[in-house]
């Protein structure tokens, strides 16, 4: 009779215990979706407290970067799809409460991404990446996220020099030599 009773606690502190287990697992947060984005990014340190809030998703086959305004300031998360199709965050990168930032998500060097809050000012840009000039619009004082392709790169190195910033009219705002 003893053994009997011992066979159906064990079993019970078993089942028990593997509810524990499951429960626990089956909470974990991946990027799949904006609301599920936010909150894997509020578990990072340094984020926990800040306002959050999504500008973009780009998928690029495996990899899913995020472009997001952290407490407004511009920053982006890099996630990989794991075998269950789901989300795991790997890379997350912020600006130094910038108003505008260009970022160069580890995707294998295809593309760049200029990110701004609604305080920017900056309504062109001009880059030099590998001897190529670079030039794009924004709206200012507009959340964006903006996508760039790079141009093609035999080693997979970029260099970006000779940075120039102008506002809605076209004047100059800032130069910086790299």
């Amino acid at each position: 009779m003893n053994k009997r009773i011992f066979g159906i606690i064990f079993i019970a502190v078993t089942l028990v215990a593997a509810s524990f287990y499951y429960i626990n697992h089956s909470k974990e947060v991946y990027g799949n979706d904006k609301d599920s984005i936010v909150k894997v990014i509020k578990s990072i340190k340094g984020y926990k407290d800040q306002k959050i809030k999504i500008l973009g998703v780009k998928d690029f086959n495996e990899v899913r970067i995020v472009g997001f305004l952290g407490d407004n300031s511009p920053a982006y998360i890099e996630f990989h799809k794991n075998q269950k199709g789901n989300y795991i965050w790997r890379h997350i990168e912020a600006g130094n409460k910038d108003s505008f930032r260009l970022f160069l998500p580890l995707i294998k060097g295809k593309k760049f991404m200029f990110m701004a809050n609604n305080h920017n000012k900056i309504a062109k840009i001009q880059v030099n990446v590998n001897g190529e000039t670079i030039e794009q619009k924004f709206t200012p004082f507009t959340e964006t996220v903006t996508w760039v392709d790079l141009p093609q790169s035999d080693t997979g190195d970029y260099e970006f020099l000779d940075y120039k910033y102008y506002d809605k009219d076209e004047n100059l705002i800032q130069h910086k030599d790299n």
